[in-house]
This record gives C-alpha cells, sequence and structure tokens, in this order.
C-alpha cells in the first residue's frame, strides 16, 4: 500500500474544499500547501479535484491522464498520483471544444453543448471517485475550478458547490489580493450562492499580499459583518515557491520579458495558443544563469540561444499560427546565427517534415507541411500514447555531446508517431520505440518525453553546451528540491492561516 494510504474503513473522511473568487487566485498551490501541511501533521490525505480544464497533463503509473496540478498535490501528500484525485480532465482542443477525458481516458472530442448531455455520467464518475478516496484517507482536500459565481456557468458546473453539497464539505474561498478587488469579489461570490452554498462557506483567505498585515484589519472586519463569513488567513507574496503552476495565466508573468542583453543563457519559449505542460520548463528558470521568455511574435524574439518549442494540444493549429506570426523565420534565423532548437512532444512534431492526420483526430485537414528542421515525419492516429517512459541517448554530438548512454525519465501524451528517415539517427531510445530525434548538425533535437530538462544532469550538460558554442556564461545551480518546497509552503500556511480553525472544520465535518 503506497505511503500515506489507509486501509479501507467504512466511515467516510473528513473533507475540506477550496474554491476562489476566479482562475489562477491560489488554489492549486493553497491545495498542496494544505495537503502538505496535514501529511506533516499524521494524516493520511488526498487532493482532489472533480474537473479540471487544462491542457497540463500528467500520466499516473497505470497510464491514464489527470492534471498536472493534481499530480503535483499528490506529491505534496507524498502520495502516487491516482486517476481517483481528477476524474474529469477537459482539454481545449478550440474556443468552443475541448478532449474529454475520464478516469484517465479520452472519451471524446466536444463542444459545450455535447458536453451537457455528458453530464449525468460524468457526475457518477465523479461521485464514485471522490468517495473511494474518502474510504482511503483521513482527510481529502478538494479543489474548485474558476469561481463558483459564474451564473452563466452554474447550471453545469460539476466542479464547485456540487461537490461541496454532496460531500457537506466546509468551503474556504480564496482570493487574489494582488489583483486588487478582493474583497468586492468576497462579497460578490457569496452573494450570488445560493443558501445551502452560502451556509458552507467557512471562510475567507487573501492571497499574494505584500505590506504590513495590520493595515488589513479594518476590512477584514468589515468583509465579516457584511458576509458573516470570517477571513481564515492572509497569504503573503511568495517570490519564488519553486512549485509548479497550473494555468497558462502563469505565463503571462513570464511573457515578454526584455530580450535585451543578458551574458547567461537566452532561452525562448514559443507561447503557442494550446501550450501544453508548460512546467517542462521550470527546471529551466530555476537556474541562475538562464532566462526564460514565452513569446508569441517576431518583435519580443530577440536573439536567443535556445528556442523551444513546446508541447501543445493542437500541433496542426498552432504550426499555422507559427507560420502566420511569422516565428518561422524567427526560428530559421537563430538557427542560422548557432542556437540550438529543442521540440518537445508537439513540438518535436511540428519541427518534422509533414504532420499527416487522415482520420481528423485533431485538426480540420489532413495534412500540414511542417517547419523541416527535422527529417521526420509524423502521423496521427487513434491511439493516444500515454505511458512513464524512460529514455537513453544514443546520439552525443551537438546540443547532446557528452551524453552517451545518459538515461532520464518522464511521460509521454501525444495521438502521433513520429518515423525518421533513414538519414536521421533516432537518438533518444526508450521501451521499445525511438522517442526522439537529432539533425546532423547537432543542434535540432525532438522529444516525446515530458521530464527531458527536469533531469539535472543532462539540463545542465545541454546548457553548457550552449553556452560553449554561444559564448555564454554558465555555472549550474544547485538542482531545486521539490520536497523542501512543499514544506517552505506549508511553514507559510502555518504561519498565515488560522490553522486550529481549519483543523476545526476538518473535525465537524468527519463527524
Amino acid at each position: 500500500m503506497p505511503d500515506g494510504v489507509r486501509p479501507h474503513v467504512s466511515k467516510p473522511s473528513a473533507t475540506l474544499m477550496v474554491q476562489g473568487t476566479s482562475s489562477s487566485a491560489g488554489k492549486s498551490l493553497l491545495v498542496a500547501g494544505l495537503c502538505r501541511l496535514f501529511r506533516q501533521d499524521g494524516m493520511s490525505v488526498a487532493p482532489f479535484k472533480a474537473q479540471n480544464m487544462s491542457n497540463n497533463a500528467f500520466v499516473t503509473h497505470d497510464g491514464l491522464e489527470i492534471g498536472r496540478a493534481q499530480a503535483v498535490q499528490a506529491k505534496a501528500a507524498r502520495l502516487r498520483p491516482h486517476v481517483d484525485m481528477n476524474p474529469v480532465l477537459l482539454k481545449p482542443e478550440a474556443d468552443n471544444r475541448s478532449q474529454v477525458v475520464v478516469m484517465g481516458k479520452p472519451l471524446s472530442s466536444a463542444a459545450w453543448s455535447a458536453y451537457d448531455g455528458m453530464k449525468e455520467h460524468v457526475w457518477g464518475e465523479v461521485v464514485a471517485a471522490l468517495d473511494r478516496l474518502r474510504h482511503q484517507h483521513d482527510v481529502v482536500i478538494m479543489e474548485g475550478a474558476g469561481s463558483p459565481a459564474e451564473i452563466n456557468l452554474k447550471a453545469r458546473d460539476i466542479a464547485n458547490m456540487q461537490v461541496a453539497l454532496h460531500a457537506q464539505a466546509p468551503v474556504l474561498i480564496v482570493g487574489d489580493i494582488d489583483r486588487g478587488g478582493v474583497f468586492a469579489h468576497f462579497y460578490g461570490t457569496h452573494a450570488l450562492l445560493e443558501p445551502d452554498e452560502q451556509a458552507l462557506v467557512k471562510g475567507f483567505v487573501i492571497n499574494r499580499f505584500r505590506g504590513d498585515r495590520r493595515l488589513l484589519d479594518p476590512a477584514l472586519h468589515q468583509i465579516e459583518e457584511l458576509t458573516g463569513v470570517p477571513v481564515l488567513g492572509v497569504i503573503p507574496w511568495i517570490e519564488h515557491h519553486g512549485i509548479p503552476e497550473e494555468d497558462a495565466v502563469a505565463i503571462e508573468r513570464r511573457r515578454d520579458l526584455d530580450a535585451g542583453s543578458f551574458g547567461g543563457v537566452d532561452v525562448a519559449v514559443v507561447a503557442f495558443p494550446r501550450i501544453a505542460n508548460f512546467d517542462d520548463f521550470d527546471p529551466l528558470e530555476a537556474e541562475d544563469d538562464v532566462r526564460v521568455r514565452f513569446v508569441d511574435r517576431p518583435a519580443v524574439f530577440g536573439d536567443p540561444d535556445l528556442v523551444v518549442l513546446p508541447g501543445t494540444k493542437s500541433t496542426m493549429a498552432d504550426v499555422e499560427w507559427l507560420r502566420e506570426r511569422g516565428l518561422d523565420a524567427c526560428l530559421r534565423t537563430a538557427q542560422r546565427r548557432g542556437a540550438a532548437i529543442v521540440g518537445v512532444c508537439g513540438g518535436y512534431q511540428a519541427l518534422g517534415s509533414a504532420i499527416e492526420d487522415d482520420a481528423l483526430v485533431e485538426a480540420k485537414s489532413a495534412r500540414t507541411e511542417g517547419l523541416g528542421l527535422l527529417r521526420v515525419h509524423t502521423r496521427f492516429g487513434e491511439r493516444k500514447v500515454t505511458r512513464q517512459s524512460a529514455a537513453r541517448v544514443t546520439a552525443a554530438r551537438g546540443l547532446l555531446a557528452g551524453l552517451r548512454d545518459a538515461e532520464f525519465t518522464g511521460y509521454e501524451i501525444h495521438a502521433g508517431s513520429s518515423m525518421a528517415e533513414d538519414d536521421v539517427a533516432a537518438v533518444l531510445a526508450g521501451t521499445g520505440d525511438p522517442v526522439g530525434a537529432l539533425d546532423e548538425s547537432g543542434w535540432v533535437l525532438g522529444c516525446y518525453l515530458h521530464g527531458l530538462f527536469h533531469t539535472d544532469h543532462v539540463r545542465q550538460v545541454m546548457l553548457a553546451n550552449i553556452a560553449a558554442r554561444r559564448g555564454r556564461t554558465y555555472r549550474p545551480s544547485p538542482p531545486v528540491n521539490d520536497d523542501a518546497a512543499f514544506d517552505a509552503l506549508a511553514d507559510v500556511l502555518r504561519s498565515s492561516l488560522d490553522v486550529q480553525a481549519i483543523r476545526d472544520l476538518l473535525r465537524r465535518s468527519g463527524s
């Protein structure tokens, strides 16, 4: 039995739900911190999110997809990620269409109108998954999605108050004070809830506060008088918490950084409209001598030392977007100037000569010309690969010089398979099939594994090779200790939340 899991018991566990005044208010991080805090206190605790909408996905040990945030929260709770923690994952493919993943497996690609018809089936899976977790753990910390007060969506919302009502869970509502208007957000959110929903709201939590905490006191008292709900904590701004973020909103804070002079390794990540798994680049950002910029147009492209094409939910559409923006020309200019180019997952497919989708699995057209930087041909099929994988470097030149037989692990999530032409060496061999390719120069690399940059030795050697080629400074930074980051987050929560009041809410919810 995995660490942190208790034997099945008949009495369901205590529950607590974290909802927000908006997306990116801090729900995911707060749930992760509470998972670690209560795990430190000796409890068996599990995260849960009924429905996640994100292209940031993770593959469990048994090859099932869940939201990346729930995998991070499971790690905080010292658990192995499990599909019950996120039974429904919606992966946006266009403005009004998403791939619907239920219990870790793709069910369909559906517009919102069609998804409404699946609600009864989906809700049954949500309830069953939550009930299983509640019989395996002392505490389940549940996360909402967006805001519970989106009245235009409320009839179909199965991620917020419907879950809280099912579990009769006390609810904390978190708001981001750094954006401004947090007290109006608290008041308006509470006012738009139904009376039985309001009865479950037991506390507000202010997130990302900078300044003198005492200046808030009059407002804290006033919001409690207006709503009857106390503020149970004020979490300070945490500059570098070292924990992966879920929402693509986080990219906006890293977009269009100054592309001017920088002595270290300058990395430009192409900000595809349907970017997926952008936390692949967190280890690069943690390096002191590396600057990571997310770019979406030539004016901010600059003269990078490394260009990364990330994963994307819609490779063919995003390749066309890249061309329309003129970023393909930027890539070729960067290559001529000596930049390394790396494509991960969908970015790997984009680097090839062509992408074919005869069954229209992903796109409206059957073929799209790739960027032609790798002699690789990708064909989409009905089968989607979702698995954890190990890889080994089988060619060591250019970007990969000094890495022959180096090993790393990661996970794959892709619908297409890529075949290298005869004169292109497959350089990353996984369990059976090749999972990557390197061009003849050694400076254009494609790889299906998410996790390439998370392996310290592999990342550091690649960065050193780039720095040597481009005349940049690079000294490896100490590896990030994920476990220590969770402990540090728990310490912040202990000092900024009324933990005893939250414990009392848990006790009453489990009685």
